[in-house]
């Protein structure tokens, strides 16, 4: 890379390249749940970011908690990327062929997925995360496999206006996805986001977020004690703060809930049992 691209990747934006770090890993493996052929170009072009995996057993012992945390974190990222794939495949097989994905981070999507004819994905994150995704994929020369739309919005504010500028069509059916984002947002910021989730989306169009687990149990406490992850609990505001269904029944939405667990067996996966929880998706009626 011809210049230090480390800036930017501060606070939350910081989080998006651990996940390209587990992206990276998993697509090393041969027997992968996915394949994305970007994720390490992230890693390469911000180096020192993030600390370097331990690759020896001293290593691993010098790690200590951060070792087993690090195998839990990475388990997590493994199966919500594969199970979100599987979502939105399958959302606009069904006829959602407007996707907006909320926070997209690095994730490349719609760089390595085998989309239908006619589907639009909007990424929406801050300008910040996209201007410097944008620098690695260019030079990575990476072709989208589908319509992109780059939308760089503070989902803590005003986004809706600024996704209906872009192209966003409300009568259209949309899938939606909230990948690793709730945990980052107050009850109040939560709760408006979904709202207006909700005000977007057409009869038949869908949503998807994590439920429980990561947020909810032990492992914030965990992380929080630990020095090399104070940077990123702190970032960690605990999400809608009630019982998700419930609050996406009573907003003309039906939900189905994921199991982790059964999922990871159904992948052919080991689950850490101190992760828990799963996956909600949901649809508009």
């Amino acid at each position: 890379m011809a210049a230090d691209r480390r800036g930017p990747l501060g606070g939350v934006g910081k989080t998006a390249l651990g996940v390209a770090a587990v992206r990276a890993r998993e697509s090393r493996r041969p027997d992968r749940l996915f394949d994305d052929p970007y994720a390490q170009a992230f890693l390469d072009a911000a180096p020192g970011v993030l600390p370097d995996e331990p690759v020896s057993a001293r290593e691993l012992a010098e790690w200590g908690p951060m070792a087993a945390l690090g195998t839990v974190f990475h388990a997590h990222g493994v199966l919500r990327t594969r199970f979100f794939d599987d979502y939105l495949l399958a959302a606009t097989a069904a006829g959602c062929h407007q996707v907006v994905l909320l926070a997209a981070g690095l994730d490349t999507r719609v760089f390595r997925l085998s989309w239908p004819d006619g589907v639009r994905v909007f990424e929406v994150d801050l300008p910040e995360v996209l201007e410097f995704k944008q620098l690695v994929l260019a030079e990575q020369a990476a072709g989208p496999r589908c319509e992109r739309v780059i939308v760089p919005a503070d989902l803590r504010g005003r986004w809706c206006s600024t996704l209906v500028a872009a192209g966003f069509r409300e009568p259209v059916p949309t899938a939606w996805l909230a990948e690793g984002l709730l945990v980052y947002l107050s009850a109040e910021q939560a709760a408006r986001l979904l709202t207006a989730v909700s005000e977007l989306s057409a009869p038949g169009s869908r949503l998807a977020f994590e439920q429980g687990g990561m947020a909810a149990e032990s492992l914030p406490a965990r992380a929080r004690a630990m020095p090399a992850m104070a940077e990123y609990a702190a970032l960690w505001r605990g999400g809608l703060g009630v019982d998700a269904p419930s609050w996406l029944a009573e907003h003309d939405w039906c939900v189905h809930t994921h199991d982790r667990a059964a999922l990871a067996d159904s992948y052919g996966r080991s689950d850490p049992k101190a992760a828990g929880g799963g996956f909600l998706t949901a649809i508009r009626t």
